[in-house]
């Protein structure tokens, strides 16, 4: 496969007006290079759940019983520029052989075809930039649209003049102003599978004395597979004129309300008629929320019967408005994935294909290393309660998580933080607690060993996000109730999980400014359950601190995990060596094995392979599916995320807060590694991406991460507990001030809570 940019130069404005000249030319050479990249890029479609020779032997509820179709609306939509080169190969690219590309048709007004979704061009192209004067105004279907049009400019002015850009302003600008339009000609040059072209303006074309008939058929297009337009009279005009073996007719549905322009009638009048369809036309395209309604809360209402009403009338139905980049229901859990299943695999019914911007997202993958939870499943419940431990059981986690904390009276339980602020309502309750210690953290907080188990018991958890702008799961967000690390672990016994990890931290200044053995604690929990003495489930002691782990050295059974809390970019001998000395894993951030840019991944690290050529596990933390946490190498899919870091990196584990999700991947035997199978998963390519974008482009290229040395890893052993018999009194669950001293710290940060208390009720 060699990817063919037009030789021909194009203007590049910036933001002061002074034209850079690249060609075309140029970028055919970027793009040489990375083809092997590309390539590698094959990750198996969401639509197809099962490997190739099981898929002959199943039986979907789609109308004919074979497998969904992928089609991808202006080729891969949701990263490249819609409509463009890039878009339509890198689809072909990462999709499955018989992807099917789809073009919105636009005329130009000496009648060339190309693909374009909108109708107005001033979002897609830098058009104006190059036709400042050529805004217009055009009554469109009932509807007064002012912008720049194709019907007023030659093919010749608009590819010369015009280069395409990004018009979904979250997703990548870097090769934005790089490509010219992309005519119906070129994207059959690409020999697809299958082309799908949609009419969506025929009337608006019939007005400017186009026909879109008339350049379908002089230009020998009426045989392609795919022909749709929400108007009746276009599929009406074409129908006698397309052999129905080889071409099929899709009817595209507008919103209820609107009117369709041939028959002045409303969509939702016409969906009520399902058989009239019928007659000119043998499938439908409408948004996913005319089959799986949204509530507008974004949680999944009750599916309507359009699919089964058109599969009885033997119309086949594609859902629309696919993009893994928008959040659509708190159902999904910010997992495309999950989304995609609720449309083709499910008892009631299967839609006929999906359109989507995204049409590489898979499946199903792969299963070995460890699925490790992140306070439980804490995308979904407040995190280390018992709803997210019970939820992670059931979504298939190997390893839940216990990140220990004590109270003031020497109870051990379970919390991310010893601070309460965020992951509860204690700001509420116990205000004057507020106090800053260096040794925890350098901001104000509500610690837990300045509370009682009781006092914390009547704290309401929080569910909280990582991830600004992208709230979860908001019908929970404060259910659940906090366990005891005795608790955890005998719910760990009875669920018969693989293993549990306990996560230490601050055991120092427990033992010497609050008289609490944070690692006695733990180690009575774990013996009164017996995990000392069996081998059948694991237990990992994780901590940050070496001292900590080196306390559990005598129970051999036990993994001892060091925490590296940096971020670092390699991974010498030396400090591996002294890690050797004190774990037999490691936990690692993200960044300290992947290395971006701009939101581009730009290396892989050799931390993995320097770790495992010492015999040292790796777990990488932490994974999220909200799509902003992804590069978008990944193409804002969880699931490609996991895989490169499970294939990529070979990792032991990962640690995320959405099980579910990993698991899905850990069942799939079509991204094994030698796995037989249409389109393996494969993990991608670092750099593959970036390289293509124009370098002025990108902002200026990050530091590299330090190297990790021994000062990271070699802690001082611990202090001994020195005992308290000072005794203080509890301040009661109404914040009033104790007798204790409260800083003027922690006045500020009462005062501070209460103003925003203020606001928020106020509805600010």
């Amino acid at each position: 496969m060699e990817f063919f940019v037009h030789n021909v130069t194009v203007k590049k404005v910036l933001e002061d007006s002074q034209p850079l000249i690249e060609s075309h030319f140029d970028l055919a050479v970027k793009m040489k290079r990375v083809v092997l990249l590309f390539a590698s890029l094959l990750i198996y479609s969401a639509v197809a759940q099962k490997p190739p020779e099981k898929q002959q032997q199943q039986t979907w509820l789609t109308l004919n019983g074979q497998r969904p179709s992928v089609v991808a609306r202006g080729g891969f939509s949701g990263l490249f520029p819609d409509s463009s080169e890039f878009a339509y190969k890198m689809a072909q690219s990462v999709s499955l052989k018989d992807v099917i590309l789809y073009c919105d048709l636009q005329l130009s007004k000496d009648m060339v075809g190309f693909c374009q979704t909108e109708i107005q061009l001033d979002n897609s192209t830098t058009l104006p930039l190059a036709f400042p004067k050529g805004q217009r105004t055009y009554n469109i279907n009932g509807k007064q649209v002012q912008g720049w049009f194709a019907v007023d400019y030659s093919f010749n002015d608009l590819f010369n003049n015009a280069t395409l850009v990004q018009n979904v302003l979250t997703r990548p600008s870097i090769f934005d102003q790089a490509l010219p339009l992309y005519t119906v000609d070129d994207v059959i040059g690409l020999k697809p599978a299958k082309l799908w072209l949609n009419v969506e303006y025929d009337t608006f074309f019939n007005q400017h004395k186009l026909s879109s008939a008339a350049y379908l058929e002089e230009s020998g297009l009426m045989g392609i597979q795919y022909i749709s337009s929400p108007e009746i009279g276009f599929l009406k005009g074409i129908s006698g004129k397309v052999d129905k073996r080889m071409t099929k007719l899709i009817f595209k549905f507008q919103q209820a309300d609107e009117t369709e322009p041939t028959t002045n009638q409303s969509y939702g009048s016409i969906m009520k008629n399902l058989a009239s369809i019928k007659q000119f036309a043998s499938g439908i395209l409408v948004q996913k929320d005319f089959i799986w309604p949204v509530s507008e809360d974004s949680y999944l209402q009750t599916p309507t019967t359009l699919v089964a009403d058109a599969h009885k009338q033997g119309l086949e139905v594609y859902a629309s408005v696919f993009a893994n980049d928008f959040p659509a229901s708190y159902n999904y859990s910010y997992d495309p994935t999950v989304e995609y299943l609720q449309f083709i695999d499910n008892s009631q019914f299967s839609v006929d294909g999906v359109l989507t911007d995204f049409p590489s997202t898979a499946s199903e993958a792969i299963g070995q290393a460890l699925i490790i939870t992140h306070n439980g499943a804490s995308g979904d419940y407040a995190g280390s309660t018992d709803l997210a431990y019970e939820k992670a059981v059931n979504d298939g986690a190997d390893i839940i998580d216990c990140s220990v904390q004590m109270t003031k009276d020497g109870v051990a339980f379970c919390s991310d933080s010893a601070d309460l602020t965020k992951s509860t309502n204690a700001i509420t309750m116990f205000m004057s607690r507020a106090t800053t210690i260096p040794e925890i953290q350098i901001q104000n907080g509500i610690l837990s060993f300045d509370l009682t188990w009781s006092e914390i018991q009547s704290l309401k958890p929080q569910l909280v996000s990582n991830i600004q702008n992208m709230p979860r799961n908001p019908a929970y967000k404060d259910k659940g109730k906090f366990l005891t690390l005795a608790a955890f672990l005998s719910f760990a016994k009875a669920k018969a999980v693989s293993g549990v990890l306990i996560n230490i931290k601050n055991a120092n200044y427990l033992a010497t400014k609050k008289s609490l053995d944070i690692t006695d604690a733990v180690t009575t929990a774990l013996s009164n359950e017996t995990f000392d003495k069996q081998s059948t489930q694991q237990v990992l002691i994780q901590s940050d601190d070496s001292s900590v782990l080196a306390k559990f050295k005598d129970i051999p059974t036990y993994q001892k995990v060091l925490f590296i809390e940096e971020i670092i970019g390699d991974a010498p001998k030396q400090p591996v060596d002294e890690i050797k000395r004190h774990a037999d894993a490691v936990t690692v951030y993200r960044s300290s094995l992947v290395r971006s840019n701009a939101g581009f991944t730009v290396s892989f690290t050799k931390v993995v392979e320097q770790m495992h050529a010492a015999n040292i596990s790796v777990y990488v933390s932490t994974l999220y599916n909200e799509f902003v946490a992804l590069g978008f190498d990944y193409f804002a899919d969880p699931m490609v995320e996991i895989a490169t870091y499970i294939k990529g990196f070979e990792v032991d584990g990962i640690i995320t807060e959405y099980p579910a999700t990993a698991s899905r991947y850990m069942k799939s035997p079509c991204a094994e590694i030698n796995a037989k199978v249409e389109l393996p998963f494969s993990p991608i390519q670092p750099g593959g991406l970036i390289q293509l974008a124009v370098t002025e482009m990108l902002p200026p290229a990050e530091a590299p991460a330090p190297d990790l040395e021994v000062a990271d890893v070699v802690d001082p052993p611990l202090p001994e507990v020195i005992k308290d018999n000072s005794t203080v009194p509890a301040d009661a669950p109404n914040g009033q001030k104790s007798s204790s001293h409260t800083s003027a710290a922690s006045m500020g940060f009462s005062l501070l809570a209460i103003l925003l208390l203020g606001l928020l009720s106020a509805g600010c």
